[in-house]
Parts: structure tokens; sequence; C-alpha cells
């Protein structure tokens, strides 16, 4: 029993007066499948031990909703409903749906600052990767190079070959974005303001977090505004008085973006983190908000980054290169009765339509179910966007080695010895410039074309590798982690 904070964003209180993030999460997930599965429904809702045995559900709810596109949509619609008539935005006024809440749009207005950057616009696509600075022939042969090694599906280099061939696809000062979570380190706030966007930028009220955005906007080439606290000016300390709580200020941040926003076309991104139950907290109250302006201002598109370590339905060709590969490691499996070096996807479905698709099971347990959960509700949001015929730019993202994952230890050990089972795990700098030019991508070229909401994730996906190797991730994790600790150590 978690319990999470008292006010703004909050979990709904149970009859036991106490906020259950476990209850929440998992009356979520069964509400979610309920209309296409009701027996598995049944079993989530009678899952004992929510904190180990939501891993099997969620791959059965993957399973389940990848069956036909009209239940993908379906469970999309149902887990973002079941978010929104639960979880509840509190303050000394009184109790409220969080989306009632921002389309309020009540208390003291936030401030707005500009700042028009100085630097010579980047035109042309660099990506740092292990000291090197990659761009034109190099870049390509990196991408080709991913893609032999099964790090990057054939699509995503495609699509970073297009942005590499069209230089002109930077200059974004044709467009506007808002970022949620402007200084979490796989966002694209720095790599979107070296190419000129106009960028509004939502970070916590943090001196540290705005001293390092305002260097890096001073110093691109676009303009970036940011929220004031009510009633500060901009002639002070900026970094003192520039920010706003996602979890605290939902409806101030929603009305000034929509206020603030101008006429060029905006993009909408989620990418702010928070450890355990309050990353559902924010990932709803930055939903919220990404709901109000797709609702409120015609022509918004929607951007976020999927983890790598979830569970979903890839094409049949990435199952088969997983299973060619071989596990070679046979007798370890019979030591530890399929618990080590277990195989791939054990998991697969045959469609209505008769395509057959694996279910890739990259689930952490040290990441928990609130991970989970914040996560699918960014997929949910975007399949249903893109069902209203919204621009969405939903890809996955490399396995990284962020300060949220280097800070768990055991994380930090398998991530540093995950080569060993052809994984590659990015550094932060990498990933995020990669997926900002891939952003991009999906901007210049429109709307995907998908015969099932679950392509927008399978399509350009940047998984590391875990999806095209023989052994079932968590099967090799402890593994990697003995190969990863000695360097872990030497840190």
């Amino acid at each position: 029993m978690d319990e999470p904070q008292q006010s703004g964003v909050v979990f709904p209180l149970g009859p036991d007066g106490r906020r259950s993030t476990t209850a929440t999460g998992r009356t979520v997930w069964a509400d979610a499948v309920r209309e296409i599965d009701a027996a598995l429904a049944g079993r989530i809702m009678a899952e004992g031990d929510w904190r180990k045995g939501y891993l099997a559900r969620v791959v059965e709810v993957t399973a389940a909703s990848t069956r036909t596109p009209g239940a993908a949509l379906s469970v999309a619609r149902a887990g973002l409903a079941a978010l929104s008539e639960r979880m509840r935005f509190s303050t000394a006024g009184g109790v409220a749906s969080v989306p009632a809440a921002v389309a309020a749009t009540a208390g003291p207005a936030l401030g707005t600052h500009r700042i028009a950057g100085e630097g010579v616009p980047v035109r042309e696509l660099v990506v740092p990767y292990r000291g090197a600075q990659l761009h034109g022939d190099g870049l390509l042969r990196q991408l080709d190079t991913w893609v032999r090694a099964g790090t990057v599906e054939p699509s995503f280099a495609v699509a970073l070959g297009r942005v590499v061939a069209e230089p002109a696809w930077l200059d974004l000062r044709d467009q506007g974005f808002a970022v949620l979570g402007a200084g979490a380190e796989l966002g694209p706030l720095a790599s979107l303001l070296a190419w000129g966007a106009n960028v509004l930028a939502v970070d916590l009220p943090d001196q540290r977090v705005w001293e390092r955005l305002l260097t890096t906007a001073c110093a691109a080439a676009g303009t970036l505004e940011l929220p004031l606290r009510p009633g500060a000016s901009g002639n002070g300390d900026l970094a003192a008085v520039a920010g706003a709580d996602l979890l605290t200020e939902t409806p101030q941040i929603a009305g000034w973006l929509a206020a603030t926003a101008g006429p060029l076309p905006l993009t909408v991104g989620s990418y702010a983190y928070a450890d355990g139950a309050r990353h559902v907290q924010v990932a709803i109250a930055s939903d919220a908000i990404v709901e109000h302006l797709l609702q409120t201002r015609p022509g918004t598109s929607f951007a976020e980054l999927a983890t790598p370590t979830d569970a979903y339905a890839v094409p049949a060709d990435v199952v088969a290169a997983a299973r060619a590969r071989g596990t070679g490691r046979g007798w370890l499996q019979s030591l530890s009765r399929g618990a080590v070096c277990a195989p791939a996807y054990t998991v697969t479905v045959r469609r209505d339509d008769g395509t057959e698709v694996g279910i890739a099971d990259a689930l952490v347990p040290q990441q928990g179910p609130n991970y989970s959960l914040a996560k699918r509700l960014q997929r949910w949001r975007a399949i249903v966007a893109q069902a209203e015929g919204r621009l969405v730019s939903a890809n996955v993202a490399p396995a990284t080695s962020t300060r949220s994952v280097t800070t768990n230890r055991l994380l930090a050990a398998a991530y540093a010895g995950a080569h060993v089972f052809g994984v590659e795990v990015f550094a932060p700098q990498t990933s995020r410039t990669l997926m900002a030019a891939l952003l991009v991508h999906d901007l210049r070229t429109g709307p995907a074309v998908v015969d099932h909401p679950d392509e927008l994730f399978a399509q350009q996906a940047a998984h590391g590798g875990l999806w095209r190797m023989p052994y079932a991730p968590r099967s090799v994790l402890g593994l990697a982690a003995v190969r990863g600790l000695p360097a872990v150590l030497r840190r």
C-alpha cells in the first residue's frame, strides 16, 4: 500500500481512507480489457500479489488487445476512461476529476518570459556517439550497422536516412512545440532549439533545472517561452522564478499553454518522469493537458517516447530473426528449470486477419507496476489520438543509461553487461538526438498509415536489440548484471 501525495493530482481514496496505487492500477488494467476479455479482467482483479503478478497480466493484456484493430482501440479508450474516472485533482476548495479541473483552468495565472537564442541554426543531423560526431555517410553507415546487429528495426534506419537526405527538414522555424518535462534526459528540447524551433517549456520550479535550460536556450537558434511564478517578473534571476508543477498546477499549465501557443502548428510532447507512484500522477497530469490541447486546438499533434522495457506486439519476421539466433545455453535452461536463458517469444498471437505476431516481453520487475501503467497510458493516448486523425509520433526509444536507470544498482549492472546478449545500451545524448530526429521525420512526412494501432510502435523501433535477442530479457537480467557489476563498481 503506497501513500502518494495528498493534493493536486492524487490517487482515489479507498474504503479504508487511504490512497492505494496498487488497487488503482490493478483496477485500471482490468477495466481496460474487460470489454474484449472479461475472463482476463477477472484474473487481473484476482491477482493476489500485484507487484509481481502484473508482469504476466500486462503481457496478457497486450496479447488480447492486438487480436484486432478494434480491440486495441477499445482497450486504449477504456484504459484512458478508467484513469480519468478514478484519478482526482484535490485542492483546499474541493475534489474533481483531473480533466474537469483542467477545463476549469482556475487559480492565479502563470507569467511568461521569452528568450530568443543567439546561436547559429544547425542544418545537418549530427549524432554524438561514443566520442564521435556522426553525420552524413558516417551516420548512414552506423545506421546500417545497427540494423545488421538487430539493434534497431530497418524502418528506423530508413526514417533517419530521410532526415539525413533532407537537411531542410531541420529548419523548425515553422513549428511550435509544448514540451512537458522540458528537462528530461531523453527529451528533445536541446535538439529542437538547435534546429530553430519555437518551444514552450514546462518543468518543475527547480532553479538548477532552469539554469541548465536557460543556458541551452541562449546558445541555440530557437526561441524558448517559459512559465513564471504568478506575479513574478523576468527582470531578475529567471531561474529562481521559472517553472510550474505538473502535479499541483495542472490547470494553470494547461491555461498557460493554450494562451501562449502562437499560430504555428503545435506538437505537445509528454516527457516528464518521476519515481514510483508519482510517475503515474505526472503521466495523468500530462495526459489531461495533452487531451485538453488536442480537443481545443485543431491541428495539434502528439509526441511521446515509448519505453523499450514494455510488452509489444511485433511482426513475425522479428520473431523469426530472434529464434534463428538460437540460444546456445541449453545447459543453463536445464539447470535453472527454464528460469535462466529461457527462449524469447513464448507468447504469439494469430490475429483475426490471419497474420501472426509475437509478444516481445521486455518488462523489468525493478521498474514496477506504476512505471508500466504510466508508460502504457501514453501508448493508449497515442492510439486514441491517431484514431481521431491526429498526427502522432510514438516511437520506441533504445535502452539508455539515464540517471533514473543507473540509480538502481541491479539495473545499472544489467545495462553494463547487456552487450553479452547482443543488447546495446545508448548514452542519453545519443538517444535523445536520434529520437528528436525521428520526431522531425514524423512531422515532415505526415500521419502514419497503419493497418493496426500496434504498428505505431512496431514501426521505426529502436529497442536496442531487446526484440531480436533469442532469450526472454528477464531470464538473462541476472547474468547480465553479474557481467556488468565490475564496471558499475569501478565508477
